[in-house]
């Protein structure tokens, strides 16, 4: 009798058990939906990574994931048009003033840190540090400057090649954004390439060669390559994991957000996604070449979207 109680009761635990995983199963097939994201193209590979993964456990919910950079996708965002807005920045009040005009109150998650790596051949001894000045002058669409010396004087007088990502790239945006004034500012006679591989085995087989890419990308590589301390105003700093998240890696480091509508939020397709991008896909930033969340900030940003708290935190 006491072995017959003990298997029914084990069969009836199995069976529970059993039903709470087809329970869950049905529940993920029976979500549906479309959650609209549109905004940075900085942000979008992290975001298109995240919406991918999702889409594979819950496949009838379309993401659709649309790049009209940070301002581009704030209109829309702030106009109801999307559920979300991806942003390489925090919100600006203009746009804080739009969405209340609109009705559309938000709630602000910031999702992975950026961090670009200048970096240079493993011979090249002099350029360890440069100013933010001294990249635009390399850089820019205009730029007459093709010899280290046109840069400092007292560099070699000696022919630089450059080498940049994809003009597709977010990376590409941010950096051309932030040092040249202006997304897609660059002197078209760089080495561009989609392909990361290249650009290392370029610079890292040119001496006089010069690039960037992600930070996350040079730390692989670091024993090909030298990576140079950027200087954009308080004296030169190289890239780790700590200036980055910290923001003192200047200007090529910052937080990368996501804005969720309030309304869009009680959806339960809106709802599933965001918890999935600041839960289990929040390390997928790193394999696209961002700097993840500590999971203390990201355990915070959690807590946010849990207790929807509305507004803006950045000054």
């Amino acid at each position: 009798m006491s072995r017959s109680l003990t298997a029914c009761a084990l069969a009836g635990l199995l069976m529970a058990c059993g039903g709470d995983a087809e329970n869950d199963a049905n529940a993920s097939s029976m979500l549906q939906g479309t959650v609209q994201i549109d905004g940075s193209s900085t942000v979008f590979p992290i975001t298109e990574a995240v919406a991918e993964e999702f889409g594979g456990m819950h496949p009838r919910v379309r993401v659709t994931v649309g790049v009209s950079g940070t301002g581009g996708g704030m209109k829309k965002f702030a106009q109801g048009e999307t559920a979300i807005s991806g942003a390489s920045r925090p919100i600006k009040q203009k746009e804080v003033d739009a969405c209340a005009a609109s009705g559309v109150e938000f709630i602000e998650l910031p999702v992975a840190y950026d961090g670009l790596a200048v970096v240079v051949n493993k011979d090249n001894d002099f350029a360890t540090t440069m100013t933010v000045d001294e990249l635009n002058a390399m850089w820019h669409a205009g730029s007459t400057a093709t010899r280290w010396s046109d840069i400092r004087p007292d560099w070699p007088d000696r022919e630089f090649r450059l080498y940049a990502p994809g003009q597709d790239s977010g990376t590409f945006d941010y950096f051309t954004e932030t040092v040249n004034g202006k997304s897609g500012n660059c002197r078209p006679d760089a080495t561009f390439s989609e392909d990361d591989n290249v650009l290392v085995t370029g610079i890292a087989g040119d001496k006089d060669g010069i690039g960037f890419f992600g930070y996350a990308y040079y730390h692989e590589n670091a024993d090909k390559l030298n990576v140079v301390a950027v200087d954009g105003g308080k004296g030169p700093v190289k890239p780790d994991m700590t200036t980055i998240e910290t923001g003192t890696y200047a200007p090529l480091s910052r937080p990368l957000f996501i804005y969720v509508s309030k309304e869009a939020a009680g959806r339960p397709e809106v709802d599933a996604f965001v918890n999935y991008y600041l839960g289990d896909g929040r390390m997928l930033a790193e394999e696209v070449g961002y700097v993840p969340m500590p999971e203390a900030a990201a355990e915070k940003t959690r807590q946010r979207y849990s207790n929807r708290v509305l507004g803006t935190t950045q000054g």
